[in-house]
């Protein structure tokens, strides 16, 4: 039979005659034995301090932000895009933003699967590790939308200035597979 770990083996500690308890598990407080009856009995709430408040200061990042303003910029900023190339009717234009580029036969694999509807305009935007085609038809701006190929492809859509709807894709090539349907669906002359 084992002999209970909170006495003394018979005999001492360790053997010189010395009455000093062995440790054992129990009295160890790095050692957590699953047992509730050595625990610490539990701080009452009124005398614990308030835990840090992380999501304060999280949110507080967002705090005041415009977002009306935001979603303007951007919608600005795909406008002031497609005027920088100038692409024209029907056609494609580029703007490169980073020094890497992608590669020629990626450019043209992307403007030969997207068929432009007939009066809209499209410039790729490249950023050497992902690529913005930006559409817009007749008007001028009137609907945008912008299929961004890379990591995380999406289609993003603006009518008059608004973002109407957003769609993801599980891959950079299913982007690419719906997206000359998806951007003649978007840019339907509206009523």
């Amino acid at each position: 039979m084992a002999e209970p770990r909170d006495q003394p083996p018979p005999g001492g500690a360790s053997g010189g005659g010395q009455d000093a308890a062995k440790p054992t598990v129990e009295n160890r407080w790095w050692v957590d034995s699953g047992t509730p009856n050595k625990r610490r009995s539990p701080t009452p709430t009124s005398e614990r301090p308030a835990p840090p408040i992380v999501g304060d200061r999280f949110f507080a990042v967002g705090r005041d932000f415009d977002q009306d303003r935001a979603r303007a910029r951007l919608t600005d900023a795909n406008l002031n895009l497609l005027r920088e190339a100038n692409p024209p009717e029907d056609g494609w234009g580029y703007l490169a933003m980073t020094e890497q580029r992608s590669p020629e036969e990626y450019l043209e694999r992307i403007r030969r699967a997207i068929r432009l509807p007939c009066g809209s305009r499209a410039v790729l935007v490249d950023s050497g590790s992902s690529v913005r085609a930006i559409f817009t038809g007749k008007p001028f701006g009137e609907q945008v939308v912008e299929l961004t190929l890379g990591g995380d492809s999406s289609l993003d859509v603006w009518r008059r200035g608004e973002w109407v709807t957003e769609r993801a894709f599980r891959s950079r090539e299913r982007a690419l597979r719906e997206a000359s349907h998806l951007v003649a669906r978007h840019l339907r002359p509206t009523e």
